[in-house]
């Protein structure tokens, strides 16, 4: 079988919603949108979730601000290296990085507004790199229950599926 040879990088909690800080999680598992991807025949390419590498499991809410210190940024740069390093390697074989989906609001995630440490972390690498590609952000309004929502019509309509 071909394969594609499209992938999409995404937040941790897309495909675990487990990782979640418990009254903020949106879904059981996984977001619906990722349905959108599979059917799209598109890889998918989870990053590491720092937070709970960070704090684990029962940690409390917090923002960005309490979030960014030299530990975390460091942390936030090291997971994203191997994540880097496999990148390069699919662009070498000609697979095509269409993206990459954050989460708004999130102080690790979140790309528009005030983007989160990890957001700015792997950016500034992407950009360092000559890697150039298009983001996208699951809103805060996202639920499981809006399964083909106008973000997956985004998707479709930038990336080509």
């Amino acid at each position: 079988m071909d394969r594609g040879k499209k992938l999409i990088l995404v937040s941790h909690c897309l495909l675990n919603q487990n990782s979640v800080v418990a009254p903020l999680a949106r879904a059981k598992g996984v977001f619906p949108i990722v349905n959108a991807l599979i059917e799209e025949g598109v890889g998918i390419l989870q990053l590491p979730c720092p937070e709970f590498k960070f704090l684990g499991p029962e940690r409390k809410p917090m923002n960005k601000e309490e979030y960014d210190c030299k530990e975390y940024r460091d942390l936030c740069s090291n997971l994203f290296k191997p994540v880097l390093e496999d990148i390069k390697a699919y662009l070498k074989s000609g697979y095509k990085l269409l993206g990459i989906i954050g989460i708004n609001e999130s102080p690790t995630c979140s790309i528009t507004g005030v983007r989160g440490i990890l957001m700015e972390e792997i950016l500034e690498v992407l950009e360092n790199e000559n890697i150039k590609i298009k983001h996208f952000e699951i809103p805060t309004t996202y639920t499981e229950e809006d399964e083909y929502s106008e973000l997956y019509s985004l998707l479709k309509k930038e990336l080509g599926i």
